[in-house]
């Protein structure tokens, strides 16, 4: 199967703007996505909109295209990008992987992880990633989506709060009582089936809980879950910057 990844970048993001091009280490984390997502695919590409950024990976020797500034959600910027590059590149990808722009720690394994569901369920549209909370991890945290899952490991449901609910357990008890699992915000699709979902107006479930992944199934389409054991680290806002240099996972900002 031919592979194309993109990693959707732009500057404007509303808590962290300018967050692609600031250096941690003295690499900007979109170079640090970029080339930790390389050791795992052949074909990486960045797609923004922004000429700041476009230039910076073209400085470090990556492969970027110039894409619209009016996408909603990072995968329209996907659906573009991957037209552009098949144009340039005369030929059609299988697989298509959605790589979040935000995770300069992202693990090589995680997109072979990510890729496997397509070889080992040939039923597989859409695949994407999950990971255990550990005991000490807060699953009340709306800013880290849940997921519920079938025995089968497709996605059942996607929610910011903790699900599922636990009736006339303490709170405080439920992370204990049964495994609870986040969302790693990795996709991967089928060529025809990122077609198909670009054309998707958004949907009640979505708009309430302002999850992209919620249209998908409530127009029907399954997402393949597979769980990682691979901690993954998205940046936000300066905060989660310090806390990382705070837990010696990176040195510096600079």
């Amino acid at each position: 199967m031919k592979i194309l990844a993109i990693i959707p970048s732009r500057y404007g993001s509303t808590r962290f703007p300018g967050k692609p091009l600031v250096k941690i280490d003295g690499k900007t984390m979109i170079q640090r996505v970029y080339e930790r997502s390389s050791l795992a695919l052949e074909h990486v590409c960045v797609a923004t909109d922004d000429q700041r950024i476009f230039d910076e990976v073209i400085r470090f020797g990556g492969d970027v295209v110039m894409t619209s500034s009016c996408h909603k959600s990072g995968t329209d910027r996907c659906f573009e990008a991957m037209n552009i590059v098949e144009k340039r590149d005369t030929k059609q990808y299988d697989i298509i992987v959605n790589i979040q722009g935000d995770e300069p720690f992202i693990s090589p394994e995680q997109l072979l992880e990510l890729i496997a569901c397509f070889f080992n369920d040939s039923g597989t549209k859409i695949a994407t990633l999950v990971k255990r909370f550990s005991p000490e991890e807060d699953i009340f945290n709306p800013n880290c989506p849940k997921v519920v899952i079938s025995k089968e490991f497709y996605a059942l449901y996607f929610s910011r709060n903790a699900i599922p609910f636990q009736r006339g357990a303490d709170l405080k008890d439920w992370n204990g009582n049964m495994p609870y699992y986040k969302h790693i915000g990795l996709y991967a699709f089928t060529r025809d089936t990122l077609v198909a979902i670009s054309k998707l107006k958004p949907a009640f479930l979505e708009m309430a809980e302002q999850l992209e992944q919620l249209r998908w199934l409530e127009y029907g389409y399954r997402v393949k879950v597979a769980i990682t054991q691979h901690s993954s680290y998205s940046i936000d806002t300066h905060d989660d910057i310090d806390n990382l240099i705070s837990k010696n996972i990176i040195k510096s900002s600079v």
